[in-house]
């Protein structure tokens, strides 16, 4: 069993290894700021979600799940928070570079 764990968890961490990726073309390549912050922020959020899933299958205790969870979950209100802000500041200033 623990055979099948290590090969789902490094499928995990592989998907969010694509994620991350996929987020960061979309920010060089999208052409406006909205669609970089969607981009970004999305890809980066999922892509973290994913690594902090396969990597709770290799911790030794549930206190190193608690602990990747609740970095997780304050990435996704920092990330949410900071794309607000940056998105209102660009519709502010004209928007589109």
């Amino acid at each position: 069993m623990s055979e099948l764990l290590n090969i789902f968890s490094w499928l995990l961490l592989a998907g969010g290894l694509l994620f991350f990726a996929a987020g960061s073309i979309g920010l060089l390549r999208f052409p406006d700021t909205l669609s970089r912050l969607h981009a970004l922020t999305k890809a980066d959020t999922l892509g973290l979600g994913l690594v902090v899933a396969g990597l709770s299958l290799r911790a030794g205790s549930l206190l190193e799940v608690a602990q990747m969870l609740l970095i997780w979950l304050l990435v996704l209100a920092s990330g949410a928070t900071a794309c607000q802000l940056l998105a209102r500041q660009a519709d502010e200033e004209g928007g589109d570079e």
